[in-house]
């Protein structure tokens, strides 16, 4: 029996998995790692402890599974993926801690590029727009802020990378340094027509050419394993693809109009629009989904900022409830006419408002009001920023959605999907296998070294769990949508210093 090994290397751990020939899942081991918050609003990684779960996350995954290194076939990887890092080519070693995409600190940046008018430009190339969530901010960031580094980046002394060049470049013993279209179209530094890094955006950026990686097929033999302690020599890197499009590769969303929301540490929603990069008049983004030899595949997405983070601020700062898994059993004791609203913008808003500046709210409170109706309001507002996004995808696009799969740990909460349904007016559908995110990297590897046919037999192999439809009747599905759109305004205007009035 052959297995193939994904790492998902997501924002607060990372996870081993092993796929077998059949396609599924046989073992699968997370080991998180700490998060660092050094100013308000800034976000950090230690990439040496990102490193250090990965091996541990492996090593559990295949003694989990009693599988021996040596009946790997291939590894593809996963990864949050705007995160960045900055590290020396001899040594290996990080000279800046990893900037996570959810770090707002280059909203001064972006604001002086917007400035200077050239919005339109990244834009139009990019697909993007101009906000600290993307990685070309950040690593500019981090050349300003190391002394000396600029003059080395200039020399060809140092490597960028989203966190799965990072990975790559670590498996490899240091002899590959590449990335895969779906992570470099979130950099602000790709042209998604061209599939060729800018040279007119780095200029804008000032981020010179020499630190980029090679841009490779999503689903290609990158290298080969070396010199690790926890995996041996010669196992292929075959896989390299950013979560959220890895999650709509692992749930067989290869037509148009297929699409997807991963309930994460933060919720994403995608939808595949083909061969065709639509350009968003929505809020939205145009992304690449993944390239397969010649062909490469785009998205639209929206993208919440927080969304299993708000199920986590209530476990840790507000000590709510003792585990993430209780949240839903707490609000389904919610009073069901509380007025309760949250607006989950602990990070700023990000789709389709783009607002680094708005903050997250509970409004509508009464004496009444207590935990269940705050836990009820926290997985509402998931749900309800969500349809905000499904809204202007279907707008983009000019299609209604059909229905829309769903995946992630936060999915497995039948009160939220639910709702989920009742207030999108659109029937939701969830997997047996929710993990799709480490599945898409692994199914791509075993594509590229020949252990699984095809896209048809991935078709074939997905498997649906559990059906959500609609229920909510329109009168109450109007108050809830109501009182949603009066709570957003009222944070935005309150993080931009505006009267509320």
């Amino acid at each position: 029996m052959r297995y193939i090994l994904g790492i998902d290397q997501g924002t607060t751990g990372s996870t081993a998995m092993l796929l077998d020939e059949a396609m599924m899942v046989v073992a699968s081991v997370g080991v998180e790692f700490e998060q660092h918050y050094p100013r308000p609003g800034w976000v950090e990684h230690d990439p040496s402890q990102i490193w250090d779960s990965v091996g541990e996350a492996v090593t559990g995954a295949l003694e989990k599974a009693s599988v021996a290194g040596s009946d790997v076939a291939a590894i593809g990887i996963t990864n949050q993926r705007e995160t960045t890092v900055l590290w020396d080519r001899t040594s290996g070693q990080p000279v800046h801690p990893a900037i996570v995409w959810q770090c707002r600190r280059t909203a001064d940046m972006c604001g002086a590029l917007k400035g200077r008018g050239l919005e339109p430009l990244f834009r139009e190339r990019t697909g993007l727009v101009l906000d600290p969530y993307f990685s070309g901010t950040k690593a500019a960031w981090i050349l300003d802020n190391v002394d000396g580094l600029r003059g080395r980046a200039a020399s060809g002394a140092i490597a960028f990378g989203t966190i799965d060049a990072f990975l790559v470049w670590r498996l490899t013993g240091g002899k590959v340094h590449a990335t895969d279209p779906s992570n470099a179209s979130r950099t602000l530094m790709y042209d998604l027509r061209s599939g060729t890094w800018d040279l007119d955006l780095l200029e804008a950026l000032d981020v010179p050419c020499e630190v980029l990686p090679e841009v490779l097929p999503s689903s290609h033999v990158y290298g080969t394993t070396r010199g690790l302690g926890f995996l041996p020599d010669g196992i292929p890197v075959a896989g390299v693809i950013g979560d959220q499009q890895a999650a709509l590769f692992g749930q067989a969303c290869f037509e148009p109009g297929d699409a997807k929301c991963t309930y994460g540490t933060g919720a994403f929603m995608l939808m595949n629009t083909g061969g065709t990069a639509v350009a968003s008049e929505a809020g939205l983004l145009t992304t690449v989904a993944w390239r397969i030899g010649d062909e490469t595949t785009y998205a639209l997405e929206g993208s919440c900022f927080i969304a299993g983070a708000a199920v986590q601020w209530l476990r840790d700062a507000l000590e709510v409830i003792g585990s993430s898994g209780e949240v839903e059993a707490l609000a389904a004791g919610a009073e069901p006419l509380s007025e309760v609203v949250f607006v989950p913008a602990l990070a700023g808003l990000g789709a389709p408002h783009w607002d680094p500046h708005a903050r997250g709210a509970v409004l509508g409170l009464t004496r009444g009001a207590g935990r269940a109706e705050l836990a009820r309001a926290v997985l509402e507002g998931m749900a309800l920023q969500i349809r905000d996004l499904a809204l202007a995808m279907e707008k983009d696009a000019g299609r209604e959605l059909a229905a829309m799969r769903v995946d992630g740990g936060a999915c497995v909460n039948d009160l939220l999907m639910q709702f989920q349904a009742d207030v999108l007016e659109r029937t939701i559908v969830r997997p047996r296998v929710v993990e799709t995110t480490g599945l898409g990297s692994m199914l791509l590897a075993g594509l590229a070294t020949g252990v699984f046919e095809g896209l048809d037999a991935i078709r074939r192999s997905w498997k649906q769990d559990r059906r959500f439809a609609p229920s909510m009747d329109d009168e109450q599905r109007n108050r809830v949508v109501a009182r949603w759109e009066k709570a957003v305004a009222a944070v935005r205007s309150f993080g931009s210093g505006a009267p509320l009035s």
